[in-house]
């Protein structure tokens, strides 16, 4: 009695209603965990990475996939309507795994475009951070960072060989650095394409590994080196210092170094953009009668002459007071708030003024018998 196939939605471990996305993605995972060549030898495996490849061919055509979901397994066998051979139309002999893998993974199972593994490749990307104040976004700064990468090798200038040898060729794999390898039998051979276990997907043997590097090509080092911080600059931005990052291999051009910026907030200002805030207090005397205030800057005091009558909350432009663009492209403006200072306590002699002021003004007493700042006025 044959053996009865167990339901595809089951195999892939996904849902009835699963969208092609979701069943995309089971089937990487599974065929990932049960691939062939992960698993050599491994009947158990083989049969397994079989199965799921039925059940995805037949789930991902959305033809098959509707007769499966209304007559089961009888609606996609070979004698079903007219259905061709194999499962479905489908033959497991007439597909190259590796290509197949090498469009799910980016090659990752040595497909037919797999790269030259001695080709020249840029250096890996460092990333470190520096904090700054207020006032060294505002002008600028250069700051010392010390960064740990590697670094060509001074021996072997790179190349992973003692001084005075030279690497061999692979002999299994010609240098490509994968080989081809045949499995299976019959309706399911298959062929993929995989890193050399001899030369480890290089391409090359080291039979005398230089004695600094060991056959490496690159070292660690740590280098200080001296940031310059551009005027302008915010919170969060980075800054990219090119070919400051990791060695390039095979005479590759090193990678970069990113730096993330972090600016400490100011105890005075508020910044958005190129502009600055400042909160401005002055007395009520101060903004009845005008005054001339003295106002911080990120620049330094100016001198700014406040109108009679000015209201709390008023806010006045300074012109070019702000940050400066870190494109170099002119300054923003400082925007200064008006804030009242009411006092909170006060001699007899000032609540005496201050009574004297609001009966002036034509205030009346407050509820209670009671003048400003709880005093009763004398009447006339």
């Amino acid at each position: 009695m044959p053996e009865q196939k167990r339901d595809f939605y089951e195999v892939l471990g996904v849902s009835r209603g699963a969208s092609d996305d979701e069943i995309k993605k089971a089937y990487r995972k599974l065929a990932k965990q049960y691939h062939p060549d992960l698993n050599p030898g491994d009947k158990t495996a083989e049969a397994k990475f079989k199965e799921i490849n039925e059940a995805y061919e037949i789930l991902t055509d959305k033809d098959k996939r509707s007769r499966y979901d209304q007559f089961g397994h009888a609606g996609v066998d070979p004698n079903f309507g007219a259905g061709g051979g194999g499962f479905g139309g489908f033959n497991m002999g007439d597909i190259d795994l590796g290509d197949l893998f090498g469009s799910f993974f980016g090659g990752g199972f040595g497909g037919a475009q797999r790269a030259n593994p001695n080709a020249p490749r840029r250096g890996e990307n460092l990333r470190t951070a520096v904090t700054i104040s207020f006032e060294e976004a505002a002008f600028g700064c250069e700051k010392e960072i010390t960064v740990t990468r590697s670094e060509p090798c001074q021996t072997c200038h790179g190349n992973g060989c003692a001084p005075g040898t030279t690497a061999e060729v692979c002999p299994d794999c010609h240098g490509t650095g994968s080989i081809r390898i045949q499995r299976g039998g019959g309706a399911f051979t298959f062929a993929t394409s995989a890193p050399c276990t001899r030369c480890q997907g290089t391409g090359r043997i080291i039979h005398t590994p230089c004695p600094d590097c060991h056959g490496e090509g690159s070292v660690r080092k740590q280098r200080k080196l001296t940031v310059t911080i551009p005027a302008g600059i915010d919170n969060g931005q980075a800054i990219s210092l090119r070919g400051q990052g990791g060695a390039g291999v095979n005479g590759g051009p090193a990678g970069d170094l990113l730096i993330s910026v972090t600016v400490r907030p100011s105890d005075k200002f508020r910044r958005e953009g190129t502009a600055v805030y400042y909160d401005q207090p002055v007395s009520f005397a101060q903004a009845a009668l005008g005054a001339k205030l003295t106002i911080p800057t990120i620049d330094g005091n100016v001198e700014y002459t406040m109108p009679r009558g000015t209201q709390p909350g008023t806010t006045f432009r300074l012109r070019g007071k702000g940050f400066p663009s870190v494109n170099g492209r002119g300054r923003g403006d400082q925007f200064v708030t008006v804030r009242v200072e009411v006092p909170t306590s006060l001699t007899r002699e000032q609540e005496e003024a201050l009574n004297a002021f609001a009966e002036a003004m034509g205030e009346e007493e407050a509820e209670g018998g009671k003048g400003f700042f709880d005093k009763r006025r004398k009447k006339k």
